[in-house]
């Protein structure tokens, strides 16, 4: 690969970030218009949860895939496909007249996401070559993914209130068109020199199916109850598609997910916390959304600020504590106190009732919930990916935010099931149509967190148990010699990592994954 320093690198990252942005956008943007679109378009409570579902279900069940596309087609040819598809996509989310349209328009989001989030942090990585630069940009683009999260919730109420619920989706189009000229004018592919990339096509289609069945089955469980033939067999179906992605993935010379990389106990230990922590997040971000608006009646616009305590405390957990504490303690001694903060403040959320304040009992429970998530996130994220072969970064940051959209698409569907379930027992049990709407809402919404809490607990035990990494470990990718290292292997800087940060973080000589062939 040519190392030579790209001059117009700075322009690039403005190019790279903004698709960095606009991906990181909609994973909260739509969240605060989502009750606005419910009511405009019908959308019945067991349904509505397909909305978040159908996007982080496509990005998260593609995005080792997307990673080797852009190994075949060329990262920068990738990315402005990406951009294009995706910016398509949104404005046919936009214009949406019905439910399937709407979810047919985010489930191509999550595949042009799948695409252009893996590409843009390949070409950052390419595209700076020295190793502190690199640092600095990826430090860049942290910042924008942090940020674009709390940007997402702000503008997601402002345009839902005082422009369109439509807007959240088609604001997409001309941050993609800014992107798309940025990265033909300031982007360039760099040679590989002839390297040739198979694409696991069968890996991915039984990953992806198997997912799409489980996240069905449980979803409509709520419908058709936990026993019923369609919910016992989706879920059969997506264990047996589970099942042979292991046995095809132990078998083929170019997996998507080699499976020698979860020998490891410390990185099995902290993509299962991440995966399960997920739960808790998109669990809060769904119900709270319509407690505010649907109960408390506040504005999709006082709802988006509403939240912005989570993001302050989990910046600070992330930036101010992990990043600092990190290469003293070890990783274990951060998880697994952040996850019992998260777990004590779900917890704290499980006692809002109708009447409650928002200062008395929401607001202490946002903001511990995201400085026990910034706690987590950050050792997490660097362990799974840290001491690995060049050849391997990409697939292992795959495999990490893969965790991260699977266990928020998973996590959403059982939660929505146990709140409709629960919130048509209690209408059943006090007074059928006379019952209370607001009380039953709140009964199912607190119920739901309860699994939360569960699952976050249970992250705790796994990273108690599981995560034994030293001190050193952090420290070490974290030194000028261990930036030197990091540079000459193509090994990821752990200490680099952003814990909000989505994609693929590929190294700079194949992108990651298996070792490519070479043309004779």
């Amino acid at each position: 690969m040519d190392t030579t320093p790209d001059p117009r690198r700075w322009w690039g990252l403005a190019a790279i970030g903004l698709a960095q942005l606009m991906v990181v956008l909609d994973m909260t943007i739509v969240n605060i218009a989502l009750p606005t679109a419910q009511a405009d378009l019908g959308i019945s409570d067991a349904d509505r949860q397909w909305v978040i579902t159908a996007y982080t279900l496509a990005f998260g069940g593609l995005l080792l895939l997307g990673g080797r596309l852009g190994d075949v087609l060329g990262r920068k040819r990738t990315l402005i496909i990406g951009l294009i598809g995706f910016a398509v996509a949104s404005a046919l989310g936009g214009m949406a007249q019905n439910f399937e349209i709407l979810i047919t328009a985010r489930a191509l989001q999550g595949v042009f996401a799948a695409l252009l989030a893996p590409a843009a942090l390949s070409m950052l990585n390419v595209t700076f070559t020295d190793a502190r630069e690199r640092a600095r940009a990826l430090g860049v683009y942290g910042a924008i993914a942090g940020g674009g999260a709390a940007i997402g919730l702000i503008l997601g109420g402002a345009l839902t209130q005082y422009v369109d619920w439509r807007w959240t989706l088609m604001v997409n189009v001309p941050i993609a068109i800014l992107a798309v000229v940025g990265a033909a004018l300031f982007l360039r592919d760099h040679g590989t020199g002839g390297v040739r990339v198979r694409l696991d096509v069968p890996g991915a289609l039984l990953a992806s199916g198997g997912l799409l069945a489980i996240v069905f089955g449980l979803s409509e469980a709520e419908q058709d109850g936990w026993t019923s033939a369609i919910v016992l067999g989706s879920l059969a179906l997506g264990l047996l598609l589970m099942a042979a992605f292991v046995q095809v993935e132990r078998r083929t010379p170019h997996a998507l997910l080699p499976l020698h990389l979860l020998r490891d106990r410390n990185r099995v230990g902290a993509l299962t916390a991440v995966g399960l922590s997920q739960i808790g997040m998109f669990g809060v971000f769904l119900f709270l959304t319509y407690y505010m608006q649907g109960v408390q009646g506040f504005s999709p616009m006082a709802t988006g600020i509403a939240f912005l305590p989570m993001v302050v405390g989990m910046m600070t957990g992330a930036v101010v504590l992990s990043a600092r504490l990190l290469p003293r303690v070890g990783p274990r001694r951060l998880m697994v106190p952040g996850l019992l903060i998260a777990a004590s403040a779900l917890t704290y959320l499980t006692q809002i009732e109708v009447g409650s304040s928002y200062w008395v009992s929401v607001f202490p429970g946002l903001i511990f919930l995201g400085l026990g998530m910034g706690l987590t996130f950050m050792p997490s994220m660097a362990t799974a990916t840290g001491g690995v072969r060049g050849t391997d970064a990409g697939v292992v940051s795959a495999t990490l935010n893969t965790t991260q959209q699977v266990g928020g698409s998973i996590g959403i569907a059982l939660l929505n099931t146990v709140a409709a379930t629960a919130t048509s027992t209690w209408i059943a049990d006090n007074g059928g149509a006379a019952a209370n709407v607001n009380e039953a809402a709140v009964q199912g919404f607190t119920t739901a967190m309860w699994v939360s809490v569960g699952a976050v607990l249970l992250a705790a035990i796994v990273a108690a148990v599981l995560v034994n990494a030293r001190p050193s470990d952090s420290h070490r990718s974290l030194t000028p010699e261990g930036l030197a290292e990091a540079e000459a292997t193509g090994a990821p800087v752990p200490g680099a990592v952003v814990p909000v940060a989505v994609g693929v973080h590929q190294n700079h000589t194949t992108g990651g994954g298996a070792p490519a062939e070479r043309r004779p």
